[in-house]
């Protein structure tokens, strides 16, 4: 048993090890730098180490997928329920911009490209800090749109502004650009009023249904079939 956690604890060294030189490789030369004779040799070790841990490349990606989706959602601080929704928002935003610029190679490969496989767990738990905080903005009355468009809209918009600003040089990047999307993605999600409102009924809807957990005074049926008809109406 303890010959087995020794393997095991030498194991988990080296995919470390080969997870950090493969990070440091994709940083320098982007994703064709990231060969698996090139990592091996960077770890101190030999390409069918790298087989036997990762299956081939794509095992290596992956796990430089989940590592970096790891270190950014380390990054992300959880949602404060007392703060500002659209400050928490703009938070978050703000983190996803410096990251990607910080690290390009790393967020080229999170979010450049198409995939088939599932997110890392991680990317899914980014994901529901995002929806805790459009959730946060709909239990105020001020969603426009369904919290599901919206989650996919901000991640969306994002995104794309991250991967537009690393296609032009530095030195050539808008700095008014960031908050230019922001404003339009906010103006596109949220109602017209900064102030708490019920105007119409999909605000109302959003907020109804952002609550609905908390609505101990309805059964659990009652809930879901409650959840049906708000999601009916806010287009769900």
């Amino acid at each position: 048993m303890e010959r087995r956690r020794q393997d095991d604890d030498t194991r988990d060294r080296m995919r470390e090890k080969i997870v950090g030189e493969a990070t440091k490789l994709l940083a320098a030369g982007g994703r064709d730098a990231v060969s698996t004779r090139a990592v091996a040799t960077a770890a101190g070790t030999q390409a069918p180490t790298i087989y036997r841990l990762f299956g081939d490349k794509d095992g290596l990606l992956a796990a430089l997928l989940d590592h970096g989706f790891t270190a950014y959602l380390e990054a992300k601080p959880p949602v404060d329920p007392d703060a500002d929704p659209l400050v928490e928002l703009r938070d978050g935003w703000d983190l996803h911009l410096d990251f990607g610029l910080t690290n390009p190679a790393l967020f080229a490969l999170m979010y450049g490209e198409p995939r088939s496989t599932p997110r890392p767990a991680a990317a899914e738990a980014g994901i529901e800090i995002l929806r805790d905080r459009v959730r946060a903005l709909a239990t105020t009355g001020r969603l426009a749109v369904p919290e599901d468009l919206a989650v996919q809209m901000i991640h969306a918009a994002g995104s794309g502004l991250v991967l537009a600003m690393l296609a032009v040089p530095a030195d050539q990047r808008d700095p008014q650009l960031s908050d230019a999307m922001f404003s339009a993605l906010v103006a596109a999600i949220t109602t017209d009023d900064v102030a708490p409102t019920l105007d119409g009924p999909v605000p109302a809807a959003n907020a109804l249904r952002a609550q609905l957990a908390d609505l101990d005074v309805l059964t659990p049926g009652e809930r879901q079939v409650l959840d049906e008809w708000l999601a009916r109406i806010t287009g769900q």
